[in-house]
């Protein structure tokens, strides 16, 4: 089975059943991940009793295992296949889901968290890896685009229904409800089948993908910025008095979704690096505008030039990417461009959460802002240096 598959005028055909089936598994598992984002920070806050800084850290402990995880899922993807580290990945996450009911610290919620890493490292860098395999080269971006409809669908859909599953029936049912859905995607991914691919059985293959971690710095800076504002919009809103809390969530999700749906094209027509730039920016002043207004209309505003952001971030840096790794070291390149997405995701809400206890969730939105300006910057300088690869600096060709 290979992604590079023609339709009847020659062109390459991109919408096959197994990247279909690979978009439903990842919907499935990110509604998970989605229904978590709206409970997790509730959850710590309330029944475990622990502070704002607190629920920081239980939302981006999942960084400190998945950062340690990615360079040795990739490697493992390249050598054994993608579809069985995405099971794996998946059956974990469900496991920890399963455990959350049962904890009452912050320590067992940490420990957990941990637990989420390692399954974050393994579904997430084979999904992408298998992306890879699946998308003809000329169509990356617009893969790209279309794969990340099931993060941001499931980002959009899953807190809401975690709060509908908390308001109506407690927080264990929202809990049980993300172990299914991780169940799900694992039984969806045994489904997809395992493309032809080169691959690379040396056991001393590289661990990094050194030709993407330049790339990738920029692009940590917008999941850095990102993180922060998915810990604690939720709690920024309850500040706000806001009716519906899940709501900015559902607006910043919906909007990152139809923008990839409307323009799944650009970044294959763009440089990727310039596009980089420019989404980079526009989160930084979507994060503004929330931090600034200190009102719910802001808040909602400044989540959607956020998003428009968002939507051409991953396409335009992973293209990059992507561009540089043969198919032997799709594996890797994930690994390693994900490392650095967990040193953002991860970290990120962690400082950012200091940030909010000593001056309050404005304070951290203008912040995460600082981190993803400087990053537009850096990723500017690359587009331009003898440091990034030429097929960085160009659009991919035209399908």
């Amino acid at each position: 089975m290979t992604g590079a598959i023609r339709g009847d005028a020659g062109e390459a055909r991109l919408l096959t059943a197994p990247f279909v089936l690979l978009g439903i598994a990842e919907l499935a598992y990110f509604t998970s991940v989605g229904v978590a984002i709206f409970t997790l920070p509730l959850y710590t806050t309330g029944p475990v009793g622990s502070s704002e800084a607190g629920a920081g850290l239980a939302f981006g402990a999942f960084g400190v295992t998945a950062l340690l995880c990615r360079p040795f899922a990739g490697r493992l993807s390249d050598q054994r296949g993608r579809v069985p580290l995405m099971v794996v990945g998946a059956v974990l996450a469900g496991v920890g889901m399963v455990l959350l009911p049962f904890t009452d610290s912050l320590a067992a919620v940490v420990a957990i968290r941990l637990l989420q890493g390692i399954a974050e490292a393994a579904f997430y860098v084979a999904g992408f890896a298998l992306l890879a395999d699946l998308a003809p080269p000329s169509r990356m971006g617009e893969a790209l685009s279309y794969n990340s409809l099931g993060l941001y669908l499931g980002i959009a859909l899953g807190p809401p229904l975690g709060e509908a599953l908390v308001e109506a029936r407690g927080y264990d049912s929202a809990w049980w409800c993300a172990a299914v859905l991780a169940g799900v995607a694992a039984l969806l991914s045994l489904t997809i089948g395992e493309p032809d691919h080169e691959r690379d059985d040396a056991e001393s293959s590289a661990l990094i993908h050194r030709p993407a971690i330049a790339l990738s710095l920029g692009f940590c800076s917008s999941l850095a910025a990102m993180g922060g504002f998915l810990a604690f919009a939720t709690l920024y809103g309850e500040d706000l008095q806001m009716t519906n809390a899940s709501l900015t969530l559902l607006v910043y999700g919906g909007t990152v979704v139809v923008s990839r749906v409307l323009f799944a094209r650009v970044p294959d027509r763009i440089p990727s690096l310039p596009l980089g730039v420019a989404s980079l920016s526009a989160i930084g002043t979507g994060l503004l505008i929330a931090a600034i207004s200190q009102a719910p209309a802001g808040l909602m505003v400044g989540a959607v030039v956020m998003a428009i952001g968002i939507t051409f971030s991953t396409p335009a840096f992973f293209s990059a990417i992507f561009a540089t790794a043969k198919p032997s070291e799709r594996g890797a390149a994930a690994g390693t461009a994900t490392a650095f997405m967990d040193i953002g995701l991860g970290f990120g809400p962690i400082a950012l959460g200091v940030v909010a206890v000593a001056g309050g969730i404005p304070w951290a939105f203008a912040a995460a802002a600082g981190i993803v300006f400087a990053g537009a910057a850096w990723t500017a300088f690359l587009a331009w240096s003898r440091l990034t690869p030429d097929e960085a600096r160009r659009p991919a060709p035209s399908p």
